[in-house]
């Protein structure tokens, strides 16, 4: 059976940049038997923030979508999101829009979230890629 996982913005950033975390993501990426998805909202997010720190957008847009699927905002994902969004505001007051759409794909999907990203933690959906703890 295919495991299928929502790759949010922080994984991405970590990969790009080749950090320890960015290794783990790299890891999953590269397992044959892992359907990969992005949200558009994400790819959005990943391009400005490789845009701002002057880095080669154009390579970073490529290996996005030659790593995953990107899965389109249409009316009924951005309803979910809107409720989710909603929702996790209730407990978590910085959690972001962004966030609620890749937590909104990944229901859609049936899929994981691969992130680093603390606003994840303790969501059922999410898969924390950390570093590895120091022996």
């Amino acid at each position: 059976m295919t495991r299928e996982y929502v790759v949010d913005a922080y994984a991405w950033i970590e990969y790009l940049i080749g950090s320890e975390i960015g290794a783990r993501v790299k890891v999953v990426l590269e397992d044959e038997n892992v359907g990969i998805y992005t949200c558009a909202v994400t790819l959005g997010e990943v391009m400005s923030k490789i845009a701002r720190e002057e880095q080669d957008v154009c390579t970073a847009y490529r290996i996005l979508l030659s790593n995953s699927d990107v899965i389109d905002v249409d009316e009924e994902l951005s309803k979910q999101t809107g409720m989710i969004h909603a929702e996790m505001r209730k407990s978590r007051k910085d959690f972001g829009l962004a966030d609620a759409f890749v937590l909104a794909t990944a229901r859609k999907l049936g899929a994981r979230i691969l992130t680093g990203d603390p606003h994840f933690q303790g969501i059922k959906e999410a898969t924390l890629v950390t570093k590895k703890p120091v022996s």
